[in-house]
């Protein structure tokens, strides 16, 4: 069985930094000026790892450098390396890597990247050869990524091992304008189609948005919170089990029903009161981190008063993240999410609507309205 395997090593690099993507050499450049770094490269290590499964019976065609010959250097398998190693990379490298791998005939193509790559790759291949995309970029609308890095690799060695059994979907390619994104505008097209196997609890409906598992989406809402948390920054975790995962991965105590502060993944303080909050990170760059309240929608008034209009002014509205599964958005039907912190004016800057993160690589549009 032959697998290809192509990484775009920028892809993401501009998330952190928040300049929404990467696409073009200017905005490369401006990235790393900003400290950037790469994080494609240990996504897409994280996908091959259940392929080990298959070693023996895998080769896998790659192209130079950190378009995947560094990822999967000393994990065992057979490897073919394509091409000729460059100094910088880009986008008609990844199709030019692509068209080698459909004209070599393997069975199936694992990318890592973000809606650009998988633009790229649908140049190449268009139907000819099922793909699957390995969430890495900042902008990922498209269906044709699985839901995390790891379950890529989970899609990946279910189809090679059972080809003939695994249904193949034909997923939608979607592509956003940066520039349109930069400015707060996101305008998403429909760019093509790729054959995809579908695994409905591993990989993204683009068009529906599925629902994957309550554990399998706070387990990726946990993953995505870690990878984006900035050196020296106090992090705000709110109450509720949605937010447990994230204590846990980082192996700290959790204050189920309270309030604890995190800074460079390493316990501040925990079950603080509102003044300790004010306290802590008075004068410092601080973020909170809260959850919904399923069937009633409140996200701050209710269960988390700690949280309150002073913290709230102190951090910053933009400084805030709220997390909740598909799931326990639809269990609120039509109705909004709930600001009630006995402040009219805080209260009133959050109507509208604001990105709630659902899933690793999916966020949600929602009204919001404060009492």
């Amino acid at each position: 069985m032959k697998l290809g395997f192509i990484v775009n090593p920028i892809a993401g690099m501009g998330g952190k930094v928040g300049l929404k993507g990467t696409d073009g050499p200017e905005i490369l450049k401006k990235a790393r000026e900003l400290g950037a770094l790469p994080e494609a490269p240990d996504k897409a290590k994280k996908a091959l790892e259940p392929l080990l499964d298959l070693k023996d019976r895998l080769e896998i065609f790659t192209y130079p450098g950190a378009m995947g010959e560094e990822e999967v250097d000393g994990m065992g398998f057979k490897v073919e390396v394509l091409g000729a190693r460059k100094e910088e990379v880009g986008p008609k490298d990844t199709e030019e890597a692509a068209k080698r791998m459909l004209d070599i005939g393997v069975d199936l193509i694992l990318f890592a990247g973000g809606d650009g790559t998988a633009r790229n790759i649908y140049n190449a291949v268009d139907t000819g050869i099922p793909v699957i995309g390995i969430p890495a970029g900042v902008k990922i609308h498209s269906g044709v990524y699985a839901n995390h890095p790891r379950n890529a690799g989970e899609v990946a060695l279910k189809f090679l091992k059972d080809e003939e059994d695994m249904e193949i979907k034909e997923m939608e390619v979607m592509y956003i304008d940066e520039e349109a994104f930069r400015g707060g505008q996101v305008t998403a097209k429909l760019y093509g189609y790729m054959k995809v196997p579908f695994e409905p609890d591993l990989v993204q409906n683009q068009k529906s948005g599925g629902i994957v598992g309550e554990e399998a989406a706070l387990d990726g809402i946990s993953d995505k919170i870690i990878e984006q948390m900035e050196a020296d920054v106090m992090y705000i975790i709110g109450s509720g089990t949605s937010l447990r995962p994230i204590m846990d991965k980082l192996d700290l105590p959790n204050t189920l029903l309270g309030i604890d502060i995190i800074k460079n993944k390493e316990l501040v303080a925990s079950d603080v009161n509102e003044q300790q909050i004010l306290e802590h990170i008075r004068g410092k760059k601080a973020r909170i981190i809260v959850t919904v309240i399923g069937g009633q929608g409140y996200v701050f008034g209710r269960g988390n008063q700690q949280l309150s209009a002073n913290v709230i002014r102190e951090v910053g509205k933009e400084n805030i993240t709220i997390v909740a599964t598909k799931k326990k958005l639809m269990s609120l039907g039509n109705r909004p999410l709930l600001v009630d912190t006995g402040d009219d004016e805080v209260n009133s800057a959050f109507n509208g609507y604001t990105m709630v993160r659902t899933s690793y690589t999916e966020e949600a549009l929602h009204m919001v309205r404060g009492l």
